[in-house]
């Protein structure tokens, strides 16, 4: 992606920076011409092999079970149409506009590849539209994740033909051909292949995973920082994050995890105290193992972030057209290696925010908060405090705990037994969505209640949080999140926390002392 906001797609995949940028950032698209001159190339395959009698699956025949039948050549064109008409039959409610962006436009790159058959005509339009901020109305329902995301896709694809419905860039639902003719776009007329070469791929589980996995990876770095604070409002010791305790177990998510931390409570005043009202050999596991457990997280993460990257690199369709000009049936689009990985990280948050759960449900209890009131309470029994606020986070996480029951390992016989095996990747994709907009909201009540106790545990004393904290607790409170005193409506005090991790504040907060954190 260059300075312009403008994204160049080529023949040889993508990267997951171009995936956002499309999906969140509106960047536009510009299809190479060395892409287009491969794209031509690969139609003439099938302006070939449509010209022969002999049948070809997908270019002369029908599709899945109906695959026995030969289709005479007046009759093609209505095959394409029906196919994407037919597929075109999701339920419930809209998926996310960033959804269905990155989901075009990963459909667009493997267009672009010269993988597919279809013509220059069709990536181009593909990307006019994706350029207008033609949104196309895609269901929450319909994917299976084999062959593909048929659904969803279809609903993309007859947009393209000037049929169904989208949202145009004012955010209006309107149909599609209007919206196509405000913007001086010209429907397509599918020729061979060309309809199910627009449905047959991985796109949408794999645009939210891409998505998933760039936020996943700035709430990692959060959650690091909030477990520092607890550790430091809890009197803790920061021995267990010395480099040499991490290195004996040489898993690299830990060792980054425990490096934050470290850096973040540099300087504490506060460390170091856990012997100062009664004996404590050790501090209790969600505060001790917090970098094992957000460590094996990010180990977690990593591993999704190569599988991505692997089919970002990927031309799924099937049947495709190979570099010696064959076309050849193949199960690429099964999305089980998107589909495992989506699970994955689910299992991953959930963990994460349930370790974050117990560090805050230590910090409100009297008799293992070392000193702390009651539930951060100004007057405890007059004053509630943050009790609920607590049973709130609990909620979410056990949510969480249900939406890390892996969807791939279900599967249901569709297609007259043909595609007798799925992978439930969209699913998969959908409930990680939630867990991830769950695990901020977790966090959040995490660094509400810590920087709530640091400042307890400060005023009036001379104890002093670590450079960093105190930045941290600075932004917050700068950013309209009050801190201790009587109880108030606290809805709208956690809606603040929730925008301050979910926007990056609180890791920048942290890191204008630190510099970056891993």
């Amino acid at each position: 992606m260059d300075m312009q906001n403008v994204v160049v797609l080529g023949a040889h995949g993508t990267e997951a920076e171009d995936v956002t940028a499309v999906a969140r950032g509106n960047a536009r698209i510009e299809v190479g011409a060395e892409a287009l001159e491969g794209v031509a190339r690969a139609r003439d395959v099938i302006d070939a092999l449509a010209a022969k009698p002999e049948p070809v699956y997908g270019v002369s025949t029908g599709f899945g079970a109906l695959a026995v039948r030969h289709i005479s050549p007046e009759l093609r064109a209505q095959l394409q149409r029906s196919l994407v008409r037919s597929h075109a039959a999701g339920m419930g409610p809209r998926v996310e506009r960033e959804v269905v962006r990155a989901l075009m436009f990963l459909r667009l790159k493997t267009l672009a590849s010269g993988r597919t058959g279809v013509r220059p005509v069709v990536v181009e339009t593909m990307a006019a539209v994706l350029n207008a901020g033609i949104t196309p109305v895609v269901h929450e329902y319909g994917s299976l994740g084999c062959s593909g995301d048929l659904a969803p896709l279809a609903h993309c694809a007859q947009v393209l033909m000037g049929e169904g419905e989208a949202e145009g860039p004012d955010g209006v639902v309107r149909p599609a051909a209007e919206l196509l003719a405000e913007h001086g776009i010209e429907a397509v007329e599918l020729r061979e292949k060309e309809g199910l070469a627009l449905i047959n791929g991985t796109d949408g589980m794999l645009g939210m995973l891409v998505m998933a996995c760039a936020d996943l990876a700035g709430l990692f770095t959060a959650a690091d920082v909030t477990a520092a604070l607890t550790l430091e409002a809890l009197l803790g010791t920061d021995r267990v994050l010395a480099p040499e305790l991490h290195a004996i177990r040489p898993h690299p998510g830990q060792a980054a995890s425990a490096d934050n931390m470290r850096r973040v409570l540099a300087g504490s005043g506060l460390t170091g105290h856990h012997q100062d009202d009664a004996p404590r050999v050790q501090d209790a596991y969600s505060v001790r193992c917090a970098p094992q457990v957000a460590g094996a997280g990010r180990d977690t993460l990593a591993h999704a972030r190569l599988v991505a990257d692997r089919e970002l690199a990927a031309a799924i369709d099937n049947p495709v057209v190979t570099e010696a000009g064959t076309v050849e049936s193949n199960g690429n689009f099964h999305g089980a290696p998107v589909g495992y990985v989506l699970d994955f990280l689910a299992i991953a948050a959930a963990d994460l925010a349930s370790i974050a759960e117990r560090r805050t449900d230590r910090l409100l209890d009297k008799n293992r908060s070392h000193g702390l009131p009651p539930f951060l309470a100004d007057d405890p029994g007059v004053d509630s405090g943050l009790m609920i606020a607590q049973y709130t986070q609990a909620a979410l996480v056990s949510e969480m705990k249900r939406l890390a029951v892996p969807a791939s390992v279900d599967s249901i016989p569709s297609s007259a037994m043909q595609e007798d095996h799925v992978s439930m990747g969209w699913s998969a994709a959908r409930k990680l969505r939630t867990a991830v907009d769950a695990l901020t909201r977790v966090i959040a009540v995490e660094m509400f209640a810590a920087t709530r106790a640091l400042e307890i545990r400060t005023t009036g004393t001379e104890l002093r949080p670590a450079p960093a904290t105190a930045a941290v607790l600075a932004a917050l409170r700068a950013a309209g999140v009050p801190g201790p005193g009587r109880d108030r409506f606290l809805a709208p005090d956690l809606a603040a926390a929730e925008a301050f991790v979910r926007h990056g504040s609180l890791v920048r907060a942290a890191e204008s002392v630190t510099g970056p954190l891993a």
